[in-house]
């Protein structure tokens, strides 16, 4: 089980990149902002023109330097989850951000679900009304070495025309979108899953592909907890039975209609899915 914290994990220090964090990255009438920088990374902002619905394909850029990682919604032990904010009065409103699939970091007793490698993180904007288009966003991501480090930029981006090809945008986001999970199927997904009375484990039957004899299973549940411990799990063909460790919930907390989220990652294949709870 990993409880995620607000508090920063060890040796995190409360440092910004000023000059890359709190300056705005213009590009007048672009698709791409200039990229931001700070000690472990770069970030940048890249999104199209929105569609005749007002849908705008956009991604956020995340470099990190070679032996730094950066953060899944879940980050483990004490990360800090990426956070994109859209200018409130900008006509441009965030629905949905979308995570690749991540890697599971150990040290010792700490545990992350990060990402040591450019990863792109798709995101689903929408602009009201038909007029120009100007995302004015603020991203905020952790990224660590030996220490975590805080990293936050705003960007500015004026969108043309949709007319206009964008052949580079193009290939980032295509890109991004063929690095997350994929949804369930009929050989790939959860078959049955059902929580024990006392809530300290979650039971998952699941249909897997061939693959390794056991896949990782990252199970988040209330907001701020991700749970990642097997209990005796056995694969028998393509099933795969096991017992997730709950250990603990928050005080109260009513498990009744909530809806969690599971990700499967089996060698070289991943399934994102939910799980209802009556």
């Amino acid at each position: 089980m990993m409880i995620i914290s607000s508090v920063p994990r060890r040796l995190l220090i409360a440092v910004i990149s000023v000059g890359a964090a709190l300056a705005a990255h213009r590009s007048a009438h672009a698709e791409m902002s200039a990229w931001a920088e700070n000690e472990g990374g770069r970030m940048r902002l890249v999104a199209l023109a929105p569609d005749a619905a007002g849908k705008i394909r956009a991604a956020l850029q995340i470099e990190p330097k070679p032996g730094w990682i950066t953060y899944w919604k879940e980050p483990g032990g004490n990360g800090i989850p990426p956070q994109v904010t859209i200018a409130a009065g900008s006509g441009v409103t965030l629905d949905a951000i979308a995570y690749p699939v991540p890697k599971h970091f150990f040290n010792g007793a700490i545990e992350d679900i990060a990402y040591d490698a450019p990863v792109t993180l798709p995101l689903s904007l929408k602009a009201a009304g038909k007029g120009p288009v100007e995302i004015d966003a603020m991203a905020f991501i952790g990224i660590c070495k030996e220490i975590c480090i805080p990293f936050q930029a705003n960007f500015q981006l004026k969108l043309g025309p949709a007319i206009q090809s964008h052949p580079q945008e193009e290939a980032i986001l295509a890109a991004a979108d063929a690095s997350l999970p994929q949804p369930p199927s009929a050989d790939f997904g959860v078959t049955a899953h059902a929580i024990s009375p006392d809530r300290k484990t979650l039971s998952l039957t699941l249909a897997l592909p061939a693959g390794r004899a056991a896949p990782d299973i990252i199970v988040t549940g209330p907001s701020g907890y991700a749970y990642t411990k097997q209990i005796g799990g056995k694969r028998d063909g393509v099933a795969f039975k096991t017992d997730i460790a709950i250990g603990k919930l928050p005080k109260g907390y009513d498990i009744s209609g909530k809806r969690w989220g599971v990700l499967v990652i089996d060698g070289d294949k991943a399934m994102e899915t939910t799980l209802a709870f009556e």
